[in-house]
Parts: structure tokens; sequence; C-alpha cells
């Protein structure tokens, strides 16, 4: 099956947005806008950036160890979660596979305890994929977990879903929900919306579809730390809450290792990446 790739700017976060979704005229009349960081004790931060080339060198920090503990305890994502999420997203473009779904998953409410929440969110993902692959399609994903006393533990996800899949995996999303809580669905628990609102949109108009992902990314890392906000120019900040155990991911197929393979693949024969 021939894949078609699309043709985009380069990916901003520049803009405070709870939908995603921007119009066409905003997107002509963007300006750059002083917006002050919501947290309190923090700075206002810079407020655009553009993000090339360059965000595939997001560095590690270690091998392995204390953060990937189970039991291990965060209130933000670090700078090193902040630049993976986002060069993985990046990547995703570059390999044909724009984040085109947004799916809220609020464990808490459905009565998952927020230690139990990574294993979760790791079997949803699992059969998500699973789904996918077998209909004939590809996947990509990034999520982060939030914590906090109103919405208690949920997870965030963006993910290319094939067209010819999204019916099929809204069709099966609640079962799945049931199959990991062994309880029957509740209402509100999950929330799947096309990234600006309309299916289709990585490929009928690939810069307002840009610009919404751009929104949509900006929405997730909102619970970074202050230094990864001054880092990237994050323009908003609310407390990530607390979370036990891995407090984001990448799909493999975007992740550091793929992203450093192309990279060198690309050097070999001569192509800046």
């Amino acid at each position: 099956m021939n894949e078609r790739r699309y043709c985009y700017p380069p990916l901003k976060l520049h803009r405070d947005s709870r939908s995603g979704e921007v119009s066409i005229g905003e997107v002509a009349a963007r300006v750059m806008e002083n917006l002050t960081v919501e947290a309190a004790g923090t700075i206002a931060a810079v407020n655009t950036i553009t993000l090339g080339p360059s965000a595939n060198s997001a560095r590690r920090t270690g091998k392995g160890g204390a953060r990937n503990h189970s039991d291990r305890e965060s209130f933000a994502l670090k700078s090193a979660q902040v630049e993976n999420l986002v060069a993985a997203t990046q990547h995703a473009l570059k390999i044909g596979l724009p984040f085109n779904r947004m799916i809220t998953v609020h464990w808490e409410a459905a009565g998952v305890p927020l230690k139990d929440m990574p294993q979760a969110t790791g079997r949803f993902i699992d059969l998500l994929s699973k789904t996918v692959t077998r209909k004939g399609g590809k996947v990509a994903w990034v999520w982060v977990h939030e914590g906090g006393e109103k919405k208690g533990g949920h997870v965030h996800i963006l993910a290319h879903v094939p067209e010819h899949v999204i019916d099929v995996v809204t069709n099966l999303q609640m079962g799945w929900l049931k199959a990991i809580t062994g309880s029957v669905y509740r209402r509100g628990v999950i929330h799947t919306k096309p990234i600006g609102q309309r299916r289709g949109l990585e490929k009928n108009n690939p810069l307002l579809h840009r610009e919404n992902l751009n929104s949509v990314l900006m929405y997730i890392l909102k619970g970074s730390s202050t230094d990864a906000a001054r880092k990237i120019g994050l323009v908003r900040l609310e407390p990530g809450g607390r979370v036990i155990g891995k407090r984001c991911g990448t799909s493999q197929n975007i992740g550091l290792k793929a992203r450093t393979n192309t990279q060198i693949a690309a050097l070999a024969q001569g192509i800046t990446v």
C-alpha cells in the first residue's frame, strides 16, 4: 500500500488552547502573544519556538535506574521528557504518521488506583496498537499521565490512527476499558476526538492540522517543570499532579532509538535530516 506523505510547515508551540482547534483566520492572522505562565511562582515564558531537526537530539538521563521504578513518584514532566515528546511528534510527521486523534482516559474515575494507572494505560495502548495492526494500518503515539485532586489520575494520548480504522477503534474502546478495569463503563471516563475537530484534516489541510497539533501538544505538556518550560518556551503551565510510575511515553517507531537510526541512515546517504 502506497503511503501518502504530507508537507508541513515547522511545528511551533505558541498559544494557549483547551480545545485544540484553530481556525483558518487565526492561522492567517497569527501574531506573537505574551502569555503568562499559570502556575504560581513561575515566570512568564518565551512564547514562540520552532521545533526542527535539533529536537531529535533529546538527551537521556541515564540508563534506567530509579526513574523507571514502578513506585517512583513525580509531579511534573522533566526537560528531557518534554524534549523527547516534542521530537517524537515531529518524527511522526516526518515518517507520514501524523497524530490525528486525541484520547483522554480518566482512570481514577474508572476505578483504577493511581498506582495502577501505568499498567492500565499500557494495556489500552497495546489494544489500540494491535487493532490498528490487524487492520493493516500503522500506528504511532505519545502519552502523558497527569494527576490531581479534582480530575484524579488520567492520561492524554495523541495518536495516528488510519482513517479506515478510526470507527473500529471508537466502537471497541469502551469494551477495552471494561476489560482493563473489570467493571462496566462509566460515562465520561473516555473522551476521543479528531485533532482539529475534523477527520482527515491532516490530509485535506496540512497547515491547519499542524496548527491544531501544535495546540494539543502544548496542552498535554502543560504539566512540565518550570525548567522544561524555560528551555522550550512553553507558554502555559499547570500543576501536573502526583503520578506514580512512568509519567510519559512514545511508540518505538518514533522514540529516541528510531530517530537516531533515521539520522544515521540519512547521514550515510548524505541527506540532511
